[in-house]
């Protein structure tokens, strides 16, 4: 095959794991700052997507105006999730979170499927991106620029957010000792509101600039949840770099997969979370826990 197909190839994968990312840094961010077990975080990916579509009205004029509404939603929706009904869980046992977020999924994906119905639903590249790029002879979607420019962008902020900011650092400080931060002054609760606030967001704009390169469809949110699982897993717990570099594996696995070797394509994210899990438990640039004596 020509080297343009294979870039292309390369570039599909990246592009994909853009999405994957911005799908898996804000459950990583919730773990690891707040110890809940989001299994609804796939469901706030999948109703990104259709938010987009509605506030856009399914023309591609409307792609930047959506896009901020979604940003604006998932904040909203993130904040009223986190204070009626995951607030009232912090001390429980994980199977409680697990239980509830898992509830959360089911009911929001049946919401979507009453308000949109069962129908896919496409949505049209926007008007910047209508034209292809050429590389090589070989024409590929500019699109797919945008999405690895914007995973790249959010990765940046975030790790400027988390090292340079007071905020950033009360966020990195709950982790370790929450009863400590408290101490100090700390309005934990509105920040564990924050943390979880942005995580959402950060999932529905995923689902929302994934829309014009996949339909949305309600059972969309339970693949999500365990894709963003798997990026967690390799890259490693609480990392804004290392979900990136669980995306990026995860998004070129799939990608060059299907290509060489399709019937095994869906067991291959698997093998490689069974292989990190085996040598390294605590994900590629994730932190081993500590050793108490």
């Amino acid at each position: 095959m020509e080297l343009g197909f294979y870039l292309l190839q390369l570039l599909t994968g990246m592009a994909y794991a853009s999405t994957l990312f911005l799908l898996a840094v804000g459950l990583s961010l919730i773990f690891g700052a707040m110890g809940i077990v989001n299994f609804a975080h796939g469901s706030f990916y999948m109703l990104g997507a259709y938010l987009l579509y509605a506030f856009a009205r399914g023309q591609a004029d409307g792609f930047w105006q959506g896009l901020l509404l979604v940003g604006a939603a998932g904040v909203v929706i993130g904040a009223m999730v986190e204070r009626l009904f995951i607030r009232p869980i912090y001390r429980r046992p994980e199977e409680y979170q697990i239980l509830l977020t898992y509830a959360l999924l089911l009911i929001l994906e049946d919401l979507v499927r009453f308000a949109f119905g069962a129908a896919y639903r496409s949505f049209p590249l926007p008007p910047a991106f209508a034209s292809p790029l050429f590389l090589l002879g070989t024409p590929f979607p500019s699109y797919y620029l945008f999405l690895v420019g914007l995973a790249a962008l959010v990765a940046f902020l975030l790790w400027l957010f988390l090292q340079r900011t007071r905020l950033g650092v009360w966020v990195r400080a709950a982790t370790q000792d929450r009863e400590m931060l408290e101490a100090l002054g700390v309005n934990v609760p509105l920040l564990y509101t924050s943390v979880f606030a942005g995580g959402i967001a950060l999932a529905a704009l995923g689902g929302a600039v994934l829309l014009p390169l996949q339909a949305a469809t309600p059972g969309m949110a339970v693949d999500a949840v365990i894709q963003a699982f798997i990026v967690v897993v390799i890259g490693g717990l609480g990392s804004v770099w290392g979900a990136l570099l669980g995306a990026v594996l995860l998004g070129l696995i799939q990608a060059f997969g299907i290509l060489w070797l399709p019937e095994m394509a869906m067991v291959f994210p698997f093998a490689l979370m069974a292989l990190v899990l085996l040598l390294r438990p605590w994900g590629l640039l994730g932190r081993p826990p500590a050793v108490r004596t």
